[in-house]
């Protein structure tokens, strides 16, 4: 999944907590189609967010490039809603990566004719502060301003381990761990974003419980799966059925394992090494 794409995965699925980001407005929010009349035009990286009286078009970018630039989108945008809903438009082109290039400082369109201006935000200038305390902003707090690298993810993964849904806690810790690729290295954001997180969640203290009950094993088998597919996608049936058969101790092991597993061919490794129940 691209950066871009978790992007709007979290705008559409937490609208109103990116309105009141963006617009600081408390009102129900529904999410638009992103397709506009005329023309047709697509973007993964677009969302459209209509409160009661107001559209929140949130363009994300990790690129500056683009065709055609991004001013002149934010026009073309702008002129397609406000034919089509007729209410007061506020655009936000948010850049998710550091640049100098200009068009991330960039507000508006200008030619000989007209002008247009539109907000941008960079979130190397954000505060964190706001991610961190905000489960559906807090994917994006990796990017914020920091003088310590080490401190802002430390922090963000104490922030995931607070989440109290498994569901939830797992999904978010995910789409964050994809967004900080953007400004840090993978061996950093996995020192942080998978040995912290798994020391410190409720999920970690429960498949350090011993025992061979079926309950026991059922959940860390649950949770090696999750974590196999978030590392390494659908799996062949052949490593599945090599994992189902492990004992609840062998596969705390290969939950610990992980956190240092990042080829297919050493996870094979492993559990020819540890396959026997």
């Amino acid at each position: 999944m691209s950066t871009d794409n978790v992007c709007k995965l979290l705008a559409e699925k937490y609208p109103d907590d990116f309105a009141r980001w963006l617009l600081a407005v408390e009102s129900p929010v529904k999410v638009l189609k992103t397709e506009l009349s005329i023309e047709a035009i697509r973007a993964d990286s677009v969302t459209f967010l209509q409160t009661k009286n107001r559209i929140l078009h949130i363009e994300f970018q990790t690129l500056t490039k683009s065709t055609p630039p991004i001013p002149l989108r934010m026009l073309d945008y702008f002129v397609r809603l406000v034919r089509q809903y007729d209410v007061p438009i506020t655009q936000v082109v948010i850049f998710l990566q550091e640049t100098s290039n200009e068009i991330a400082f960039t507000e508006e369109y200008v030619n000989e004719m007209t002008s247009h201006r539109y907000r941008v935000i960079r979130m190397w200038e954000q505060d964190s502060t706001m991610f961190l305390n905000n489960p559906a902003l807090l994917p994006l707090a990796p990017l914020t301003r920091t003088d310590s690298p080490e401190r802002l993810l430390s922090q963000v993964a104490q922030s995931v381990a607070k989440i109290s849904s498994r569901e939830s806690r797992q999904e978010i810790a995910a789409y964050t761990e994809i967004l900080a690729g953007l400004k840090f290295e993978k061996d950093l954001i996995r020192r942080f974003l998978s040995e912290d997180i798994m020391r410190e969640s409720v999920i970690y203290q429960d498949i350090e419980k011993k025992g061979e009950n079926k309950g026991e094993q059922k959940e860390a088998l649950s949770l090696s799966m999750l974590l196999l597919n978030q590392r390494f996608g659908e799996l062949e049936s052949s490593i599945v059925e090599k994992v189902e058969v492990l004992s609840v101790e062998k596969l705390e092991a290969l939950c610990v394992a992980l956190l240092n597993i990042s080829e297919m061919d050493d996870l094979i490794a492993w559990l020819e090494e540890n396959g026997t129940p």
